[in-house]
């Protein structure tokens, strides 16, 4: 397996598990809602609304896209690190940046233009603040750092 595939695996599976441990743990301990649910919330952008009738499959579904746009998140960083070099000597900083991008990203672009219902309340300024600090830390810095870790040769 070469160094950029390496990389890819694994910043998209360390930035995804952080990002589904918060959102699952968050969501519980918060509102009381199952995991279930949240991997039925993330297949309703495939699916839309019928996604939470669905049941254990429908969550596979939605666990399985959340670490397949977690790989192509980490894949684009890769990439572009090879040609950037900025971004693997200054991992920290530049993969914070990345996971604020992406959150900006995922949330105005992406869950809008899905099938993913609406959100019709506005959301509480914690739950924004600690999304982004998920996104900086636990996304983009893990992925920033197995670009880092896998730099050398065989890309």
């Amino acid at each position: 397996m070469n160094n950029k595939l390496k990389a890819i695996l694994a910043g998209g599976l360390v930035g995804g598990a952080f990002d589904i441990a918060y959102a699952t743990g968050f969501s519980w301990f918060r509102s009381q809602v199952p995991p279930m649910r949240i991997f039925q919330s993330v297949a309703s952008g495939l699916l839309g609304k019928s996604a939470f009738d669905g049941g254990t499959t429908v969550a596979a579904l939605g666990l399985g896209l959340h670490f397949a746009m977690a790989l192509v998140i980490a894949s684009i960083y890769v990439v572009a690190s090879r040609s950037i070099s900025v971004l693997t000597r200054r991992p920290l900083f530049y993969g914070a940046i990345y996971g604020l991008v992406v959150y900006c990203v995922m949330n105005a672009i992406v869950v809008p233009l899905s099938n993913a219902p609406a959100r019709t309340a506005p959301r509480p300024t914690i739950l924004i603040v600690s999304e982004l600090l998920v996104h900086m830390i636990g996304v983009g810095v893990p992925i920033a750092l197995a670009a880092r870790k896998f730099a050398g040769t065989g890309s």
